[in-house]
């Protein structure tokens, strides 16, 4: 059993003000707004085991290439997957054969069993549950934004 779920996370530039010699560095409250950075979440909680991929955008495409490598790298043992996930509107198997050829989102969908969330209820999955903690460890740090 696997659990899915999204959340985003803004990246920021944060300013600073260039020491002067003998001082410290100071931070300004100043900051440019770069862009965001979407997470899907996979957690399988019998095996405490996280899965996290970062994604300019979450869209139906995104949604399909991660389902995709849950299935081929994470979880290429298991016959089937129990998949359990919110309603939102690209979690369906149409996203599968929106980007993917007909035989490929087959063998992808073949692989899923899954299961919604009551609406109103996404609390019950335990990936929304994951990125709360994560969001209280790691996300709540200010992101900075770093040009590669």
């Amino acid at each position: 059993m696997v659990c899915l779920d999204e959340t985003n996370r803004q990246l920021i530039e944060k300013r600073s003000i260039p020491p002067k010699p003998g001082n410290p560095e100071r931070e300004n409250y100043e900051y440019r707004r770069c862009s965001v950075a979407d997470l899907f979440v996979a957690f399988e909680p019998l095996a405490c085991k996280k899965v996290v991929k970062l994604t300019d955008t979450r869209t139906a495409v995104d949604f399909a290439h991660f389902l995709r490598e849950l299935i081929e790298v994470h979880y290429s043992h298991c016959e089937k997957i129990v998949l359990v996930m919110d309603n939102l509107n690209i979690h369906s198997i149409a996203s599968l054969y929106k980007v993917f050829d007909p035989d490929t989102a087959r063998h992808i969908a073949r692989r899923l069993e899954i299961h919604y969330t009551p609406i109103h209820a996404s609390w019950l999955n335990m990936a929304e549950i994951e990125i709360g903690i994560l969001s209280r460890r790691c996300l709540s740090q200010s992101l900075s934004f770093f040009e590669l």
